[in-house]
């Protein structure tokens, strides 16, 4: 008799097809993933992106399933947010994809022919390599991972930390913090939430893609900031959830602007996009870091594909709204939370499906 994976052992299996040795993203070039062995409808060759490694998961999962229903191939390669603004910026890929939106300076480079097409929630967390607690979830507040990131506190058994996690036996050793060394969406969302709750930060290191970090060790991806954490204790660091979960590190609590400590969870990412508000000609870019709400999870944020505006009629733009208006339709969305991404608000969704429209 069949039985339905759980979610969890789903988020398993997509992960372990997305990274290879549970790391790295599986490569048909220099690494990325390849979906369906049909060329894109009319066009006679694949559609190509290249981008965030923050929602790769999801997009594997994605595009193999839209390659075995309509034979349409998509080569998506994850190499992160500054990468892929910059390929789509030179046009060697169809689309790119971002978790941190481009700045105006970047969409008058492409002469405003850009679309930024929200495809999920996603939660960066902060995580950590303490064996003496196992999962226990230790909590943070935004001016203590703050102070954290700038070298301010160098132990994990510091004042601040053990007045956030009273009774917990927190080690009195050394922190490594680590971060991103490429272009990051991930580092766009996580400085973005660290520029709203920290004055120092914000005046000192702001908020982008690509940072000048005080401290820390650098790597490469998601994957490549998950394995050095893994590999060194006393480390911390910031990765979306699914990398954290699927490599058996915990993830932390953060207090929210309501002053509540909340986990990384759907429940969470849907509250963080509750309070959004969308014009009808919306470019998409928005922040829902620090969100208003006692169940918002604080470090949250849509993710977007880049999409060309102006060509609508070629035969792989054609093919790419096709995706996108599958990946809209409930059956994909349901996808995303199986992967502990957010699906997107239902009238976001309609947002999304006018402005595709009118682009």
């Amino acid at each position: 008799m069949f039985r339905a994976m759980s979610p969890w052992s789903t988020a398993i299996a997509v992960l372990a097809l997305a990274c290879s040795s549970g790391e790295r993203a599986p490569a048909p070039g220099a690494g990325g993933s390849s979906s369906g062995t049909g060329a894109a409808s009319g066009t006679g060759a694949a559609i190509t992106g290249a981008g965030a490694t923050f929602p790769n998961p999801i997009y594997s999962k994605w595009f193999d399933a839209y390659a075995q229903q309509t034979g349409v191939r998509i080569n998506y390669q994850s190499i992160g947010s500054g990468g892929g603004i910059r390929q789509f910026t030179e046009g060697t890929v169809d689309f790119g994809a971002t978790d941190g939106p481009m700045t105006d300076e970047q969409i008058a480079a492409v002469h405003g022919d850009v679309l930024h097409v929200p495809t999920v929630l996603g939660a960066v967390v902060a995580t950590y390599n303490l064996p003496s607690l196992g999962q226990k979830a230790l909590r943070f507040d935004g001016a203590t991972l703050a102070d954290i990131f700038l070298g301010r506190i160098t132990k994990w058994n510091d004042p601040r930390i053990r007045a956030l996690n009273p009774g917990v036996a927190v080690p009195a050793t050394d922190i490594l913090v680590v971060h991103r060394s490429d272009g990051s969406g991930t580092s766009y969302i996580f400085t973005d939430y660290l520029s709203k709750v920290s004055p120092e930060w914000k005046s000192r290191v702001g908020r982008a893609t690509s940072v000048n970090w005080p401290v820390g060790l650098g790597g490469k991806g998601n994957e490549g900031v998950t394995q050095q954490v893994k590999q060194s204790e006393g480390a911390i660091g910031y990765v979306e959830l699914i990398y954290a979960l699927s490599n058996g590190l915990p993830a932390a609590e953060v207090k929210n602007a309501a002053g509540a400590f909340v986990p990384a969870t759907l429940e969470g990412l849907s509250a963080a996009a509750a309070g959004v508000e969308l014009p009808p000609d919306t470019d998409f870019r928005v922040s829902i870091t620090d969100a208003a709400g006692p169940k918002a999870y604080p470090i949250s944020s849509f993710t977007w594909l880049l999409v060309h505006r102006q060509d609508t009629t070629s035969a792989k733009q054609r093919a790419i709204r096709g995706f996108l208006g599958w990946m809209l339709q409930p059956q994909a969305q349901g996808m995303a939370a199986e992967l502990h991404y957010g699906p997107l608000p239902a009238r976001v969704i309609e947002t999304v499906r006018r402005r595709l429209g009118a682009s």
